[in-house]
């Protein structure tokens, strides 16, 4: 069950309004997101580069920084291990792009999924050692590869680490004692005695800010390296980055610059996408060109989506974005059966009722489980694993609701686990096959959460009547943009609406147009994507088939029902329409 949730939250909105010249519903909308004072106000709307925190701010970066700059002069050979997804792969980029750019020897690897598994392991430090390499960076990776980089240390080798993940700990007593890595250089924010003032960036933008610092140290102009921005911002969108503070300017400012890319993989990519790049938001990073960059680290090796963000001529990019837009759309088809199966064993068997959803698809394909643990979230609001066979015994992903701590639950279970990772809302992990079961109970057992937070919470910033959906609000509203997670999109709600026609449109026939009236009598046109059956179905549960004939025929039904939406504009053949997207009904 929803529960809808209406915010009331209390300001100035008229003054902020007239100080900013916007509308007091903006001012109230923008308080409804937790930007507080007149300060942090200016930085939402207006914040750029120049508002960026100062790297050297980080706990462990002027460490780095002083063993770079030797080895840079000393021509030392320098690796970039990344990871194999989004974060990784462009975190790898701009470490490359800048120390290229610095004069440093660098060159790169990224771990392959099926085979080497998450982060930094032995055989990539093997591999660098067999080829002479004197210095690894390791970037969105390395906090919790502590072995792995005693290791390299015994071979010789200096190690610098990057990274944004959860500090591994051990608890005694309700006390944590973190475990630090012993590289010659740590840089993670969520490191204990980092001062550094925002902890939710992605490991791309601590890439970008090691790479910024860099250069201001060696006496280099730093705008000459602003480009990256555009790799932070892909990075931040696709590796799922609350959108706030800093990464809200890293989004709007890598936007308008992808908007003009130079980046000849990322313009084919666009172009074999059928993305504008001058219309370029969120939405296409997160749903169109992101799922493309991690296709090839789920299908293939991630190495292919460095080598389209480093290709030096159109010819060469074509060819790769053609190839990752293949694997994506392979990608999609085998996920849809993976969910299928997921579905099918909630529904049919005892674990549809455990509170923490703990799913064995032996033949999914491994780097397709957090996908598939993902869209089962969002079916039945619970945490969800999946688990599947690997090379060696089993290994799995994990994505949570807001009242579930993944990293901190799967902590409690670790004596069970072989390896485990991550963050409050996502995880992965490793176990042997017999302690599948084990690990499911446990989960449970443990779990405290109540009938409440597995209700999936509405958050409606203000009720609006279909009178304010004008072209100049819709307008206004894009002020708030970027939108994605951490700072939504705002959703309005509306009681009593009449449903006056409709009409099922869209090849696969899942759009619902319907014709409304709100209770002070304002007639607007609603979009209803993607849900069309079920919102029928209600409609028919609670007035009758008759009642939705009529309504389809174009006929009087005296159907009301309540709406939460996101007011839009709908431009067709020159003339442009106020309407209104629908995103949840009751």
């Amino acid at each position: 069950m929803e529960r809808w949730v209406l915010i009331r939250k209390g300001a100035d909105f008229e003054g902020i309004g007239r100080r900013f010249h916007i509308s007091p519903r903006m001012a109230s909308l923008i308080r409804n997101r937790e930007v507080i004072g007149d300060e942090a106000v200016d930085r939402y709307l207006n914040g750029t580069i120049a508002d960026l925190y100062d790297g050297m701010l980080m706990k462990g970066m002027d460490k780095a920084l002083d063993i770079l700059r030797e080895k840079i002069a000393d021509g030392c050979k320098i690796r970039v291990i990344g990871d194999y997804d989004i974060d990784g792969i462009n975190a790898a980029y701009i470490l490359l792009e800048g120390i290229e750019a610095l004069g440093g020897n660098v060159d790169s690897d990224i771990p392959d999924r099926i085979k080497d598994g998450y982060g930094l392991n032995i055989e990539l430090i093997e591999r660098a050692h067999k080829d002479g390499i004197d210095t690894i960076i390791t970037c969105d990776n390395g906090i919790a590869a502590a072995d792995e980089i005693a290791h390299g240390k015994s071979l010789g080798m200096t190690i610098i680490v990057t990274d944004h993940h959860e500090v591994p700990y051990d608890e005694e007593d309700g006390e944590r004692f973190y475990l630090l890595p012993p590289a010659d250089a740590v840089i993670d924010p969520k490191q204990p005695g980092c001062e550094y003032p925002f902890k939710g960036l992605c490991g791309a933008a601590i890439a970008y800010k090691l790479v910024e610092a860099l250069c201001e140290m060696m006496g280099k102009d730093t705008d000459e390296l602003d480009y990256l921005i555009e790799n932070a911002a892909i990075a931040t969108v696709g590796d799922v980055m609350d959108l706030e503070n800093e990464n809200r300017i890293i989004v709007k400012e890598g936007l308008e610059m992808l908007g003009r890319t130079h980046n000849q993989g990322l313009r084919s990519l666009m172009e074999c996408t059928k993305v504008e790049k001058e219309k370029i938001r969120a939405y296409h990073i997160g749903f169109i060109l992101g799922p493309c960059m991690n296709a090839s680290g789920r299908l293939d090796t991630a190495k292919r989506a460095l080598k389209l963000l480093r290709a030096k001529n159109k010819k060469e990019a074509d060819i790769l974005a053609g190839d990752l837009k293949a694997l994506n759309d392979s990608r999609k088809d085998m996920t849809e059966d993976a969910v299928e199966q997921a579905k099918e064993q909630v529904e049919s068997s005892v674990i549809g009722e455990d509170r923490v959803l703990v799913i064995y698809l032996p033949e999914c394909h491994e780097s397709l489980a957090g996908i598939v643990a993902g869209r089962i979230r969002e079916s039945y609001y619970k945490p969800v694993f999946v688990l599947t066979d690997a090379e060696e015994g089993i290994k799995g992903s994990g994505r949570s609701i807001d009242a579930y701590h993944m990293y901190d639950e799967l902590s409690k279970c670790k004596e069970l686990l072989t390896r485990y990772g991550g963050h409050k809302l996502a995880a992965g992990l490793s176990l042997k096959k017999e302690n599948v079961e084990k690990l499911r109970r446990m989960l449970n057992e443990n779990c405290s959460l109540t009938e409440e937070d597995l209700s999936e919470k509405v958050v409606i910033d203000m009720e609006l009547p279909f009178s304010c959906v004008t072209e100049e609000f819709v307008q206004e509203l894009s002020l708030l943009e970027p939108f994605g997670k951490g700072n939504a999109k705002p959703i309005f709600a509306a009681r009593n609406v009449e449903i006056l026609s409709g009409r099922i449109l869209g090849k696969n026939r899942n759009v619902l147009k319907l014709k409304v009236r709100d209770s002070s009598h304002t007639v607007i046109e609603a979009m209803c994507f993607h849900q069309a059956d079920g919102f029928l179905q209600m409609l028919q549960e609670r007035y009758g088939k008759q009642a939705v004939d009529d309504m389809l025929s174009g006929r009087p039904s005296q159907m009301k029902i309540s709406v939460t939406f996101y007011p839009d504009i709908n431009e067709y053949m020159g003339k442009v329409t106020p309407q209104i997207i629908i995103t949840h009904y009751k």
